[in-house]
C-alpha cells in the first residue's frame, strides 16, 4: 500500500533494463497513473507486466486535469507521473502539477532514476562540479542566438536538449557563440542501440554531423565546457588588426563570425570589440 501522494516516478529513456526496483512497485501500486502519453506508457507497463488506471498529463491537459489529480490524491488514492521517458518534470510541464499538489496540502515524492542529461554528464569527460541545464534551446534563430549569447561565458559546463532536425542550426550558433574551438559533447541515443558519445571541439562536431546525417537521428543531448580563462582582456593586437582589415571588406558582423572561427573568442566578443575601437576613432580618442 503507498501513502496518498504524488510520486514522481523516473523511467527508463531507452533501455527497459534501467527501471529500478522502487519505480516498479510504485508503478504497480499505484491507484493512478498520470502519464504524458498513455499509449506509451500502457507498453511500458504491459513489459512490466503491471496493469493500472492511466489518465492523461501533458503540456496541454487543461488546469481541471491537475485538479482531479489533487482531489484523487485528497481522496486518499496514491497517484504516480511518468513522461514518456526519464524523469518527470525536468523539461516537461509536470512541475505545475507539482505546485499544485504542494499547495493542496500534499506530499510530493520523488521516485529517482534515469535522465539524459545527467546520463550524459557523466559519460561526457567534461567538468561536472558545476553544471547548468538550459533545455531546449529556442527554435527561431534569434532568439537561439540570443539565449546562446547568455549562457557562453559561463564557468560551468552547460547541458542542452536539442531535437535531431535544429541540431545543424545549433551547432551553427554555437560556433558562433561560444568560439569554434569550445570544446562539446554529442550524446546520442543514450542506453539504446545506437549509443554514441562523441567529445570534440564545436566544429569538429559541426563537420561530423555534416559529414555523416546518421549524427542527426533519435534523442540528443549537447554538453559545452565552460568558458576558458582569457590570457587578456582583449585579443592582440594581429587579430584585432585582422579583425578591422575583414571588416573593411564584409560587414561587422560577418567579419566577427568568419574570425570567430579560427579563434578562441566567440563572434559576439569580437563584435563588441570592433564597434568599440570604431567608436573611440570616431570620437578623436586614440585607439590602443
Amino acid at each position: 500500500m503507498l501513502e496518498p501522494a504524488l510520486y514522481i516516478v523516473a523511467t527508463p529513456i531507452g533501455n527497459l533494463a534501467d527501471i529500478t526496483r522502487r519505480a516498479t512497485e510504485v508503478l504497480e501500486a499505484a491507484d493512478i497513473v498520470a502519464a504524458e502519453d498513455t499509449r506509451h506508457t500502457g507498453q511500458l507497463l504491459g513489459s512490466l507486466g503491471i496493469s493500472a488506471k492511466l489518465l492523461a498529463y501533458h503540456e496541454h491537459s487543461p488546469e481541471a486535469a491537475a485538479q482531479r489529480l489533487v482531489e484523487a490524491i485528497g481522496a486518499g488514492q496514491a497517484v504516480a507521473l511518468v513522461s514518456d521517458a526519464g524523469t518527470p518534470t525536468i523539461s516537461d510541464p509536470g512541475y505545475r502539477l507539482v505546485r499544485s499538489v504542494q499547495d493542496a496540502g500534499h506530499a510530493v515524492v520523488p521516485i529517482p532514476g534515469a535522465c539524459a542529461a545527467i546520463a550524459a554528464l557523466s559519460g561526457s569527460g567534461l567538468p561536472s562540479d558545476r553544471f547548468n541545464f538550459a533545455g531546449f534551446l529556442p527554435s527561431r534563430r534569434a532568439a537561439r542566438r540570443q539565449r546562446i549569447a547568455t549562457i557562453a561565458g559561463a564557468d560551468a559546463t552547460q547541458i542542452l536538449y536539442e531535437a535531431p532536425h535544429r541540431l545543424r542550426e545549433a551547432l551553427e550558433d554555437l560556433v558562433e557563440g561560444f568560439g569554434a574551438d569550445r570544446e562539446a559533447v554529442l550524446a546520442r541515443e543514450l542506453t539504446k542501440r545506437f549509443e554514441t558519445l562523441r567529445r570534440d571541439t564545436l566544429s569538429g562536431l559541426l563537420r561530423w554531423v555534416e559529414e555523416d546525417d546518421n549524427q542527426s537521428r533519435g534523442e540528443l543531448v549537447l554538453l559545452l565546457a565552460p568558458a576558458p580563462e582569457r590570457p587578456a582582456a582583449l585579443p592582440d593586437e594581429t587579430l584585432l588588426a585582422l579583425l578591422e582589415d575583414l571588416a573593411d571588406l564584409v560587414p561587422g558582423r560577418k567579419a566577427a563570425k568568419l574570425l570567430a572561427r579560427h579563434s578562441q573568442y566567440s563572434s559576439r566578443e569580437l563584435y563588441d570589440v570592433l564597434l568599440s575601437r570604431r567608436d573611440r576613432a570616431t570620437s578623436g580618442k586614440e585607439v590602443p
